[in-house]
C-alpha cells in the first residue's frame, strides 16, 4: 500500500555525515543563513553555531535566552560564558529574553517565542537552521511549526533546517525541576478541545526518561489515555538504558498504567525517522478501528532524548497530533560536568526546501 507521508523518504545526516554536509553545503556564498538556537547553560549550545560559521556562508544568529525562576548561579555563569561565546562565533546577531513563566508561574514561553520569530525578517533569507540542542521542548516546537507554517504559505525560507548534537550522558546528567502545571505545547493541542474528539480513543505515547517518573505520572492524570505505549529507546548508545528505564518505571508499567509488554514502542535513538515512521503506522493501524466509536487520537509527550524529540515533533506535525508536557520550572547539573561536550552525536533534518520535489502531502490542520 503507497504511503501518503511528507517525509517519507526524508532527506536526514547522522554523525559525521553531518559535519560532511554543513561544510559542503553552507560553505556556498551565495546562501544567506540564520541558525535559531537556544542561549543557556547547556554545553552543546555552542556546537552547531561554531561549525555553521566556519563553513562560510553569510551567518545571522537570533539567540534565544529562556529565562525561568531563580536559576542557581553555576547555571547562570555557564549561560554567560556561552553567551560570550555565541556572540563572538556570530558577531552578527540578535540576543532575544524569552520568559517562560509569568507572574504567576502560567506557561507563556511558547507565546513569547512565536511572538519573538514573526517579528523578524527574511527576507532574502536562504536557509533557516533551528539548534535544538540547547532549546526545551515548549521553546523549539513552536518555532519549529511556525516556520513550517510560513514555508506552507509561501512566506518563508526556502530551506529549513533541523540539527542537534545529540549527548544522553549529559542528558540525564541535566536534572529537570518540573513545574505542577501540565498541558498542551503552543500550538500542539491537536484539536482535543474540538467536540468531534471528545468520544475518541486516546493513546498515550510517553518517552521514558531518567527522573522523569513524577512529570509523566502528572501527564498521565492530565491526559487521562484510555492506553498507554510507553516509548523506549532501542537501539541506543548506552545498550542497558531499556533495562534502567523499566526497572525506574516498573510500577507505572505493571499497575498505574497498565502497560502489557507488547505495547511498548522501541524507537531508535540516534534517529528521528524511526519514531517519526513508527508514530504515523500507529496512526494508520487505529483509524479504522476506531472510526465507528468517536475515532482515535495520538498523544505524545517527547520527554526524553531531543533527537526522538524531533521525531515526535514530525508526527505531530504532519498529523496534528496534540503533545501533552510539563515545562521545566528550573534545572540543575552537577558542577562536575564539562563545559565541552564530548563528540556529540549529531543530526540533521531537511524539513522543508528545494531539495523536495512538488507537489509534497499537505500537513494535516
Amino acid at each position: 500500500m503507497a504511503r501518503d507521508w511528507r517525509w517519507d523518504p526524508c532527506i536526514s545526516h547522522r554523525g559525521d555525515a553531518v559535519s560532511g554536509f554543513i561544510d559542503d553545503y553552507f560553505a556556498d556564498t551565495n546562501r544567506n543563513v540564520i541558525v535559531i538556537a537556544g542561549a543557556g547553560f547547556d554545553p552543546r549550545a555552542c556546537v552547531i553555531s561554531r561549525k555553521l560559521a566556519v563553513a562560510g556562508a553569510p551567518l545571522r544568529g537570533l539567540f534565544l535566552q529562556e529565562n525561568r525562576p531563580d536559576p542557581s548561579p553555576e547555571l547562570v555563569s555557564r549561560a554567560a560564558k556561552n553567551i560570550a561565546d555565541l556572540q563572538t562565533i556570530v558577531p552578527n546577531h540578535a540576543l532575544v529574553p524569552v520568559d517562560i513563566f509569568g507572574s504567576d508561574l502560567a506557561v507563556i514561553g511558547g507565546r513569547n517565542v512565536a511572538r519573538a520569530l514573526a517579528g523578524q525578517n527574511f527576507d532574502g533569507v536562504t536557509d533557516v537552521v533551528v539548534d535544538v540542542s540547547a532549546l526545551s521542548v515548549g521553546t523549539s516546537f513552536p518555532i519549529i511549526r511556525l516556520l513550517v507554517e510560513y514555508s506552507q504559505r509561501g512566506k518563508g525560507p526556502p530551506n529549513l533546517h533541523l540539527l542537534v548534537a545529540h549527548n544522553p550522558a549529559l542528558d540525564g546528567a541535566i536534572k529537570t525541576i518540573a513545574s505542577d502545571s501540565p498541558g498542551y505545547v503552543h500550538g500542539f493541542v491537536g484539536g482535543l478541545t474540538l467536540n468531534k474528539f471528545a468520544a475518541a480513543a486516546k493513546l498515550w505515547l510517553p518517552q521514558l526518561a531518567t527522573g522523569k517518573r513524577a512529570a509523566l505520572d502528572r501527564l498521565y492524570d492530565f491526559v487521562s489515555p484510555h492506553d498507554t505505549c510507553p516509548i523506549l529507546p532501542f537501539p541506543s548508545m548506552d545498550p542497558r538504558i531499556g533495562d534502567r528505564l523499566a526497572e525506574e518505571f516498573m510500577v507505572e508499567l505493571d499497575s498505574a498504567w497498565s502497560v502489557d509488554t507488547r505495547d511498548i514502542v522501541y524507537a531508535d535513538e540516534r534517529d528521528p525517522l524511526d519514531l517519526y515512521r513508527t508514530i504515523l503506522r500507529l496512526d494508520d493501524l487505529r483509524k479504522p478501528v476506531f472510526s465507528e466509536v468517536g475515532g482515535s487520537r495520538l498523544v505524545l509527550s517527547p520527554l526524553g532524548s531531543k533527537v526522538m524529540a524531533l521525531g515526535a515533533l514530525m508526527a505531530a506535525l504532519e498529523r496534528n497530533l496534540p503533545v501533552a508536557y510539563l515545562e521545566a520550572l528550573g534545572y540543575d547539573l552537577d558542577a562536575s560536568v564539562s563545559d565541552a561536550p564530548d563528540s556529540p552525536h549529531l543530526v540533521h533534518i531537511w524539513l522543508e526546501g528545494e531539495v523536495y520535489p512538488q507537489p509534497r502531502p499537505l500537513l494535516h490542520t
